[in-house]
């Protein structure tokens, strides 16, 4: 049976897309699921550089079509295989992007999960992705402007038949306004992540990090996706991951103002 595609996007450079693809494919790898990762962010590519990788072959070789598949398959830690990116502007300008669809083709029928790690922006590039996907998850700050290109980026999947299947929040604080943000997307909010200062190991943070606010909120959200991606979960059915103590500290927990920040989620 082929894999199932999950393009990681947002419109927005910094909100956490890289972050999120590599902490959810090193939690499904934990969970027995082979999982790749693909740097489509043809102009930017950072993937590699995340996980301290300098590969030999690149997505940007194959889009170019100097390379097969096979060659730019490179495992990392913790059993993850990406396909990584390279950063000279003489590789975004050989890559093609519309060659992306044959390379995803050719991943789905070797991996469990095919995870698609976009750039930022509305072009060309960030568009492909979103329609080969068989569900693009959407990640976004609170910041408004992050929000906003987010909201833009469904809209555009919307246009090229791909179905935004839900919302990760990143770098949530307890004064984020996660209601009045949720309410502005048409879909399902999968994950509130905090923004934990605790996570300062290198990525990705479930395998280095395990015991922090952060990598619990990434293994919930990697509960969410495989129920959706394999165990017929409807999306309506998905509870929000998120949890009262990624937010706050012992003292703070003692405390016990019962505010709930301006969450409203925690009743």
């Amino acid at each position: 049976m082929a894999g199932y595609v999950c393009t990681v996007a947002g419109g927005k450079g910094g909100v956490g897309k890289t972050t999120t693809a590599v902490n959810v494919a090193a939690a499904m790898e934990q969970d027995g699921y082979d999982v790749v990762v693909v740097d489509a962010d043809l102009g930017m590519a950072n993937l590699g550089a995340m996980l301290g990788v300098e590969p030999e072959t690149s997505i940007h070789q194959i889009l170019a079509g100097g390379r097969a598949v096979s060659e730019a398959l490179t495992d990392v830690q913790g059993g993850i295989t990406i396909v990584p990116g390279e950063q000279s502007l003489e590789a975004f300008a050989d890559a093609d992007p519309a060659k992306l669809s044959k390379v995803i083709k050719t991943l789905r029928n070797a991996y469990d999960v095919v995870l698609i790690d976009t750039g930022a922006g509305l072009s060309h590039e960030t568009t492909v992705p979103l329609g080969l996907a068989d569900g693009v998850v959407l990640i976004t700050t609170p910041d408004d402007v992050a929000v906003g290109d987010a909201i833009k980026t469904a809209e555009l999947a919307d246009r090229v038949d791909g179905e935004v299947i839900g919302t990760v929040l990143n770098r949530t604080t307890t004064e984020t306004d996660v209601e009045a943000i949720a309410d502005r997307f048409d879909s399902k909010l999968f994950a509130v992540v905090p923004d934990d200062i605790e996570a300062t190991a290198e990525e990705p943070l479930v395998l280095n990090a395990p015991d922090s606010a952060a990598a619990e909120a990434y293994r919930q959200l990697t509960e969410r996706l495989i129920g959706v991606f394999f165990e017929g979960v409807e999306i309506d059915e998905v509870e929000t991951a998120v949890e009262p103590g990624w937010f706050v500290d012992g003292e703070e927990e003692e405390d016990d103002d019962d505010s709930g920040g301006r969450f409203g989620l925690f009743g």
